[in-house]
């Protein structure tokens, strides 16, 4: 299935952020390398939790870029936690404006470019089904 521009965009801009992730994850094992972490258990918890994201955020870009349903699906959730998470640094009770616009402003363009490739999709899908039935009178 041949995907427009902003699907490939879209798709592009979810792998960078499964490889930020896989970055944060590595970032996470050398605090823990060098013993600047509290407790090891949650410290473990916490690599793994980030690894299976970021695995999931690849898959989701790999998707998209396939044009499957799933992936964009799965990438406005996480572009929706994100801004959650921005959110959350904005409100804590140490807010950290520059933390939240570094997530949420590549959320909303994420974000955006997926709603703008699901609704390309389903013009290619209307336009698949058109020429389907003018193919079948």
């Amino acid at each position: 299935m041949r995907t427009r521009p902003v699907e490939r965009f879209a798709a592009v801009a979810l792998g960078a952020e499964g490889a930020g992730l896989f970055v944060l994850a590595g970032w996470e094992i050398v605090a823990l390398v060098s013993g600047d972490t509290e407790s090891v258990a949650s410290s473990i918890a916490l690599i793994v939790l980030t690894v299976v994201g970021a695995i999931a955020v690849v898959a989701f870009g790999v998707a998209v870029w396939r044009g499957s349903s799933w992936g964009r699906s799965g990438g406005i959730v996480t572009q929706l936690l994100a801004l959650a998470v921005a959110l959350g640094a904005l409100t804590g009770p140490d807010p950290q404006p520059g933390f939240a616009a570094a997530l949420a402003v590549p959320a909303v363009v994420v974000l955006a470019a997926l709603v703008a490739s699901a609704r390309a999709a389903g013009r290619r899908m209307r336009a698949a089904e058109a020429e389907g039935s003018d193919a079948e009178q």
